[in-house]
């Protein structure tokens, strides 16, 4: 499989890097050399979930990993957990793939271990940026755990709320500590963010009101006690393992 670095020594850095075409020559590889590739790919949420399945899906086998113990509260994360594998579930069944789901423990005082000092960092900043590689370095670990992928990434670079030139950066560092690779990727270009949106009606998902953290959700003054009682409500008699069942990741 192609490493980025194969394209990114070819290039001048001197310069903004576009890592959406990065993306597109790594594609154009996959498919010269008859190549299908495993992704393992961080989704925070469904939405970012949506093109950027209908993407990758076309050209490889993705698995996604949900890890985001930076969501907060509890019950909100679970919803999140929940709306996103009932997306991947009915993609699955209008698409005809196969892609699976892998949940990762919610852990969030491992989260505030890895933000501690940057609470009152703006969004946006050094703290987002904490976030991103505590994240990104779970997905990398994961991915070198089970040794069936040959990319690791993240879906985070559809929102345009989020800096993917930071993103790209954080996970090319982290390439460089495990023995995968990472796939860089802009899925806001090319209309990708529009069409999440659109998919995002077609398929009745819930579009949260905030990141996710405790930190920017206050700053945008979001009323967590209500998000609670809402995801709570939300999720009572629900059980994801049971109705969706086809898409638990299983280890053989």
């Amino acid at each position: 499989m192609i490493d980025l670095h194969e394209i990114l020594d070819r290039m001048n850095l001197d310069q903004k890097i576009n890592y959406d075409r990065i993306m597109q020559k790594m594609v154009k590889n996959w498919q010269q050399n008859e190549q299908r590739p495993k992704i393992l790919l961080h989704a925070c949420c469904a939405p970012c979930g949506t093109y950027t399945l209908e993407y990758l899906t076309q050209y490889a086998d993705v698995t996604i990993y949900y890890a985001n113990s930076n969501v907060h509260p509890r019950d909100e994360y679970k919803r999140r957990e929940y709306v996103i594998q009932k997306f991947v579930h009915e993609f699955n069944e209008n698409t005809g793939n196969n892609v699976k789901f892998i949940p990762a423990p919610y852990e969030p005082q491992n989260y505030l271990a890895a933000v501690r000092g940057l609470e009152e960092e703006p969004e946006g900043g050094e703290r987002c940026r904490a976030c991103f590689d505590y994240r990104l370095d779970t997905v990398a670990q994961k991915a070198v755990e089970l040794g069936d992928y040959d990319y690791f990434g993240s879906s985070l670079t559809i929102s345009p709320h989020k800096n993917s030139q930071v993103i790209n950066e954080v996970g090319i560092d982290i390439q460089k500590v495990y023995a995968t690779k990472y796939l860089p990727s802009d899925f806001k270009k090319n209309g990708g963010y529009q069409r999440s949106v659109q998919m995002c009606r077609e398929y009745d998902i819930y579009r949260q009101c905030y990141c996710g953290c405790v930190f920017a959700a206050k700053a945008q003054g979001v009323d967590l006690s209500a998000i609670r009682k809402e995801a709570k409500a939300f999720m009572e008699g629900k059980d994801a393992q049971k109705e969706f069942a086809d898409i638990q990741f299983n280890i053989e």
